[in-house]
């Protein structure tokens, strides 16, 4: 398990383990509030500043607060003994109402829920249904894209520049010097997209089967890609000049496809923290790097009148909790972007909803403003992490690179991507005909497992710095799109059978073991049904050229998979307009593939009519 891996992983187990009990009625809160600010030091709950008041404040005379044998009490910034934090581990609060990511559940601003049946707590939120659009979707296409892509070198490449002896921190070093002087804020303005044409971007996603489309707001560097209310640094002032969310947004709809936004900021009060650094060894030892600049920094500078501690954050001790300006500042963000561009799909990297009352807050707003906007209907679905069965009906749970064991009882999404979520070139240069990059196979084999199990899968086509993808990107699309002209009858609008399939191997469940789909072959069967319950779709992961049985459709007792035996009527291969020689017996539903197979490459679908 890499870095990254092990460090999300970790961070959602505890907080899972953490999960604070459902909340209580707002008069009740009030009381909640008020005990907390008693038991709290001044200023722990101070409402009245903002972020970037925050940031414009000196470092000597900041104020932090951090949980120190059991009680929150204040503390400044030790420069000496200062060390960057990580993925961010928060600790559990002693406050009334329970905490998350070192927040209080309990909002110090009133109302933040919006207009409308939900309210900022799981009672409420289990009130949700998915929607239908959704389910019947299936299939989502990702462009997880922001100015870490351009030097072409991997995800976290924010971060890992600021890491000495890291691969991505030397090559900051040799392309661009010394971070002490050419940081991320300056890689911002090489984000150009240039040659993006997002028209001709969308009609590739569409035609490569995609139903909804994701495009990520903000990574937990802190640009936002979209014409940012709250932030000043976003693609509307720096880099592209323009707003990516809203041209994203608008293609999709005119495409006639769902659109989704994906919020990764909440992290950056931990992630970003090693941009205040500086190398320990060499040429540049001791030099800061540029995490430790102001606006009066830039007063000749490109950046002239941009603050770079609100995209850095600012420099904290390392157990310190987020600041309330820091929550309110990522509620406020997160709710201009669902003002503007109304997505269908809100999606947070974190288990559960980030940062206490913020992300609770924000969630119930969602569902709210969607409620209004759709006629008294949620359209809208929510993703979040790690979600434990109790709540999962109030969201739809999202498995990053992973898979589940069974068929779920709730929707849920599995989502992964071809190479790294930010483009590597190293990845296309890779030798074959895909590269290093997930080969279409797997990727068809691992969505058709998740919407086996009632889920649905999510593909990211990392994007170029000039707006473009490569061409090994583009014959993954096209023929994970020749699949779906042949078989996408097996997968839109469908639900899951009674057994989601059979067969010798299986996948592994949870996070980051998704990979274990190249493992599954032609004797393993994956099963979906219409909507009616009328047909049945058997789908095999692989090109047969010998007979096949499907157990779970036996005669016999103690053989079908349903509690009375499924009597078939009909069986036809999709893409195949002959017929297709078949037999149901006490042992199982026995089918010969012709001869002459469609051109259906990695998996064929035979759809079974029930008598």
């Amino acid at each position: 398990m890499n870095r990254r891996k092990f460090l999300k992983t970790s961070a959602a187990a505890a907080a899972v383990s953490a999960l604070p009990t459902m909340a209580s009625g707002e008069s009740s809160q009030s009381k909640e509030l008020a005990e907390i600010k008693a038991k709290t030091p001044q200023g722990f709950l101070d409402t009245t500043r903002s972020f970037e008041e925050f940031c414009a404040t000196p470092a000597e005379d900041r104020v932090f607060y951090t949980l120190v044998k059991g009680k929150i009490v204040r503390e400044r910034l030790d420069a000496e003994h200062w060390r960057p934090t990580g993925w961010g581990n928060p600790p559990a609060l002693p406050v009334p109402g329970g905490s998350h990511d070192g927040v209080p559940m309990i909002s110090p601003f009133p109302h933040l829920y919006g207009d409308g049946p939900f309210r900022a707590d799981w009672d409420s939120l289990l009130n949700y249904e998915c929607p239908e659009w959704y389910r019947d979707a299936k299939f989502g296409i990702w462009n997880h894209w922001s100015p870490q892509c351009v030097p072409e070198d991997g995800d976290w490449y924010a971060r890992n520049m600021y890491i000495e002896g890291c691969g991505q921190y030397k090559n900051e070093l040799q392309h661009y010097g010394p971070q002490s002087r050419f940081g991320y804020k300056d890689l911002c303005a090489q984000w150009t997209l240039l040659n993006w044409e997002p028209e001709h971007r969308m009609a590739e996603y569409k035609a490569a089967g995609a139903k909804y489309f994701m495009a990520l707001a903000n990574h937990h560097d802190g640009f936002d890609t979209w014409n940012s209310k709250h932030h000043q640094w976003n693609a509307t002032n720096i880099g592209p000049h323009r707003d990516v969310i809203g041209t994203w947004a608008a293609q999709a709809r005119k495409m006639g496809l769902r659109f989704g936004v994906t919020v990764h900021q909440a992290r950056n009060w931990w992630w970003f923290q090693p941009s205040h650094g500086a190398d320990k060894t060499g040429r540049y030892s001791g030099q800061p790097y540029d995490g430790r600049m102001t606006q009066a920094d830039g007063r000749y500078a490109w950046w002239r009148g941009y603050n770079p501690q609100q995209l850095y954050n600012a420099k904290h001790p390392h157990n310190a909790l987020p600041d309330i300006s820091y929550v309110k500042n990522f509620y406020d963000r997160t709710r201009n972007l669902v003002d503007m561009h109304n997505p269908d799909l809100l999606y947070f990297d974190n288990p559960l909803f980030p940062l206490g009352w913020g992300g609770m807050n924000i969630g119930a707003y969602f569902y709210n403003h969607s409620k209004r906007l759709n006629g008294g209907t949620v359209e809208g679905v929510i993703n979040i992490k790690n979600v434990p069965p109790r709540l999962a009906k109030s969201v739809v749970s999202d498995i990053e690179r992973g898979l589940s064991a069974g068929i779920l009882p709730y929707p849920w999404q599995s989502e992964t991507c071809i190479g790294d979520w930010h483009y590597q070139r190293g990845l296309f240069e890779h030798p074959g005909e895909y590269g290093g990059y997930l080969p279409p196979r797997n990727v068809i084999h691992w969505m058709i497992d998740a919407v086996s199990k009632n889920g649905n899968f999510v593909l990211n086509i990392p994007g170029k710095p000039d707006g473009t993808i490569d061409r090994k990107e583009q014959l993954i699309l096209a023929q994970i799109g020749q699949w779906f002209k042949i078989n996408g009858e097996a997968i839109y609008a469908t639900r899951p059978w009674v057994v989601y399939g059979e067969g010798p191997n299986v996948v592994r469940a949870g996070s980051f073991v998704g990979a274990s789909v190249s493992d599954l072959g032609v004797q393993d069967i994956r099963f979906t049904r219409n909507k009616a319950n009328t047909a049945v779709y058997a789908l095999v992961l692989g090109v047969p050229h010998e007979p096949i049985v499907l157990r779970s459709m036996g005669l016999a007792p103690g053989v079908h998979a349903t509690k009375k035996p499924v009597k078939v009527g009909h069986v036809r291969m999709l893409g195949y307009d002959k017929p297709v020689e078949w037999k149901q017996s006490a042992t199982g539903l026995r089918i010969t593939p012709p001869k002459s197979l469609p051109i259906s490459h990695y998996a064929v679908a035979f759809e079974i009519t029930l008598a």
